[in-house]
């Protein structure tokens, strides 16, 4: 039977309160991790995202990563010129339409990515494996479904 509309209620502050307080210590390891590169965050932030992209063999495009981090195209180009001329970032057209361009770390930064997050990484890698993969899958569908309710108070209306 389900709970009582208080009982969700509390549960989702609650839940809440623990994405907000993880969040926030992502964001400080992410300004920390800026510190260590010598950019600003939103570079640091940026650098991330295509690593993560390039990680599951998806590379993003300066306009994807653009949707991802929410600047204009022309915040975007001084954003990855900033990273390029810092040596972390490196822009090629490998797509058959020569038109795309894909972003991706250099060695440099992936090292350097690599060392900073090393430690945390392998913290956390301990505390999932104490959890049963099949509950970990669970939770991964559960933040999906609570990301996709956000998702549509973000989505901007159709003219």
């Amino acid at each position: 039977m389900g709970q009582a509309s208080g009982d969700i209620a509390s549960q989702r502050q609650q839940l809440a309160k623990g994405l907000m307080a993880y969040g926030a210590s992502f964001t400080e390891l992410g300004r920390r991790f800026a510190e260590v590169l010598g950019v600003h965050s939103t570079d640091a932030f940026a650098l991330m995202e295509i690593a993560a992209a390039e990680e599951t063999g998806a590379p993003l495009s300066p306009a994807l990563l653009g949707k991802r981090i929410a600047l204009s195209s022309g915040a975007m180009t001084a954003l990855l010129n900033r990273l390029e001329q810092a040596g972390y970032v490196v822009r090629s057209r490998e797509h058959t339409d020569r038109r795309i361009v894909t972003l991706r770390c250099t060695r440099q930064a992936k090292q350097q990515a690599d060392d900073f997050f090393r430690p945390v990484n392998s913290r956390q890698d301990d505390i999932l494996a104490e959890y049963p993969p099949e509950l970990l899958r669970q939770f991964d569908t559960f933040l999906a479904a609570l990301r996709a309710t956000m998702s549509v108070e973000l989505t901007p209306p159709e003219s």
